[in-house]
């Protein structure tokens, strides 16, 4: 679940949340891991990178908009969501993107795509 997320080729949809947060955990890191492994339970779902050293980003990878859509609505992560706005964030924005090429490069590895 951790590095670089192996998505297939193109096309497929990105998922940018980007936050910041308030001070203390309170209950994040374990709401954070269950959202996680949710989502990897979730049809349509591709991967995620994550990253966080003040400004915290994650992107998720999904095949459709539907599935996005899915996602958005799940019972359980509608209560992170909640919970996320009266806990964990001073400030969050969310923006859902189409891939249309990627390209990358591995040490001792093909490319990830042309």
């Amino acid at each position: 679940m951790n590095g670089i997320a192996r998505t297939p080729e193109p096309p497929y949809y990105a998922v940018i949340f980007t936050s910041e947060r308030t001070d203390g955990d309170q209950g994040y890191a374990e709401m954070a891991e269950e959202m996680e492994k949710l989502a990897y339970s979730q049809p349509g779902f591709l991967g995620v990178e994550s990253a966080r050293e003040g400004l915290g980003i994650t992107v998720s990878y999904w095949e459709s908009l539907e599935a996005i859509k899915n996602w958005k609505q799940n019972e359980r992560h509608l209560i992170a969501q909640q919970q996320g706005k009266s806990d964990w964030y001073l400030e969050y924005k969310t923006r859902i993107c189409k891939v249309e090429r990627d390209y990358g490069f591995e040490k001792n590895a093909e490319p990830f795509h042309k």
